[in-house]
């Protein structure tokens, strides 16, 4: 019968069928006998016009979103890859699977530490097995700059031509993704002994779904994703892609080759031009409006009345990705699925005079971090649009007493800033260093040096400063002692080593 299926729409109204079976709770196995039985191959694009006409017909996106895994599985293997186009090395798609293979390196390395767990932790080298594990962990959280990347630079693009369902799908997977390696990350990092059996049950129950996950968007990515934006995308959109990734970064790859497509021109950055703008209150030229919004110690983003992203602040510290890409954006796409109807509530609250601000404040990366939303109105009291404003507040709430106009005195250095951050924050004083550890002696024998760090911190008299000294940034360290109630500071020394400081 799979000769009677030879065109498009028979093969999407098929596939079409197949996913609300699934949604009907017929069970997998079934549907992919049965989808083998009747069909050879599907065109990677048709399953991405597939989720689109599903969520068009009313279809949850949640529930595209659950039934994702299982429709995937169900097409592993029988996605037609014939059509799809070539690529330059350079190419963002070309680094988006670079990028891939090198996390497959990495989880086919897990999985086999996976099958070890009983000889390695009755062995002696059990903290250097444990800590490799979790060494490759962290490394696989880098995936979520690959996925920014998507988020932010590409999705964009493929709403501009109207796909807008897939994306949505797409991003809720990535923030599973994000939270089952989270998960996995602290349940490597929780306190007391690992015995074989405590480890089994860890990498059955946690680490094991978190690694899959890596592996399953990497097939949605490259069987059915990046075929679909290389045949919609243009050379100059890939090129504006290109030039903006910097912003965000790479995924255990870097590049060594540039890539410019052929027949683009390279377009020079937009910078101020000279003009003044005039306000009630003063005028300034572009150039010197320019200056002062990158100069405020906030990171600021305007939605105008229509929902569209019109401007972000440049700072020299962006606690939030900010890229071109995102202008002209619908603000409801620039949230995770998750959060969307909450974007909404305070955007319809604001337009609609119920509420002219919203606050929040989030803990982050050791950072306390101030975020609040405000209606902005004309003076007929009209609604023009939203202004977000985020702030990290972490030394300014430790700030008590008084500090003067007088007490102000020339520094040696001519940029106050550039000294704080070499300094380190108000507290951090290396005259009151008690203590310090070397830790490459024991990361070497596989021996992880958290508990003895936190026995030295335990006898630190208030105002006394530990220091440990690591080959890398010790992020899980620093968020223990940190929820300790330890101050903590790190700092890359002249060694090329991470020197961390903990002051009690």
């Amino acid at each position: 019968m799979s000769e009677l299926i030879n065109n498009s729409q028979s093969r999407k109204e098929l596939l079409k069928h197949m996913i609300l079976q699934l949604h009907e709770g017929v069970a997998p196995e079934a549907v992919r006998a049965r989808m083998i039985e009747l069909l050879t191959k599907i065109p990677y694009g048709e399953v991405v016009e597939v989720e689109q006409e599903l969520i068009n017909e009313g279809l949850p996106e949640s529930e595209v979103l659950r039934l994702c895994d299982i429709h995937s599985q169900a097409l592993e293997g029988h996605i037609d890859l014939s059509g799809m186009k070539i690529v330059e090395p350079g190419h963002p798609v070309d680094t988006f699977k670079r990028e891939n293979r090198e996390l497959e390196k990495v989880v086919k390395e897990l999985y086999n530490l996976f099958s070890q767990v009983e000889t390695e932790l009755s062995g002696p080298s059990k903290e250097k097995y444990l800590n490799t594990i979790r060494g490759l962990f962290n490394n696989l959280m880098d995936v979520d700059k690959h996925y920014r990347r998507k988020e932010n630079l590409l999705f964009p693009f493929l709403e501009k031509y109207g796909i807008t369902g897939p994306p949505k799908v797409m991003w809720g997977k990535h923030d599973e993704t994000r939270d089952l390696l989270k998960n996995a990350i602290n349940v490597l990092n929780m306190p007391g002994d690992f015995t074989p059996e405590m480890m089994q049950m860890k990498v059955d129950l946690h680490l094991k779904s978190a690694a899959k996950a890596i592996t399953d968007m990497i097939l949605k990515e490259e069987e059915i994703l990046l075929p679909m934006t290389l045949d919609k995308l243009t050379e100059t959109d890939w090129y504006d892609i290109y030039r903006q990734t910097n912003e965000i970064g790479y995924c255990l790859y870097d590049p060594d080759v540039s890539w410019q497509p052929q027949g683009v021109l390279t377009a020079e950055e937009t910078s101020a031009e000279e003009g003044t703008i005039s306000l009630p209150s003063g005028k300034f030229t572009s150039e010197e409006l320019l200056a002062v919004l990158n100069t405020l110690p906030i990171d600021i983003t305007f939605v105008d009345r229509n929902d569209k992203v019109k401007y972000f602040s440049q700072g020299r510290e962006r606690i939030f990705d900010r890229n071109r890409a995102i202008l002209g954006r619908d603000v409801q796409m620039c949230h995770p699925p998750s959060s969307v109807h909450i974007v909404d509530q305070i955007v319809g609250d604001f337009r609609s005079g119920k509420a002219d601000s919203a606050p929040f404040w989030i803990q982050m990366g050791g950072k306390f971090i101030h975020i609040e939303y405000f209606a902005l109105r004309n003076e007929k009291g009209e609604y023009l649009g939203t202004l977000e404003m985020s702030q990290d507040l972490t030394e300014k709430r430790k700030i008590s007493g008084d500090q003067r106009l007088l007490s102000y005195r020339k520094k040696e250095s001519t940029n106050i800033r550039e000294e704080q951050k070499m300094n380190g924050p108000a507290w951090f004083d290396k005259t009151k260093i008690k203590n310090s550890l070397d830790a490459r002696p024991l990361l070497a024998q596989g021996i992880h040096p958290l508990e003895q760090v936190q026995q030295e911190c335990a006898l630190l008299n208030p105002g006394e400063i530990f220091e440990i000294i690591t080959p890398f940034p010790p992020a899980p360290m620093i968020e223990k002692m940190a929820a300790a109630g330890f101050e903590t500071h790190s700092e890359s020394g002249a060694d090329g080593m991470f020197h961390t400081f903990f002051c009690k």
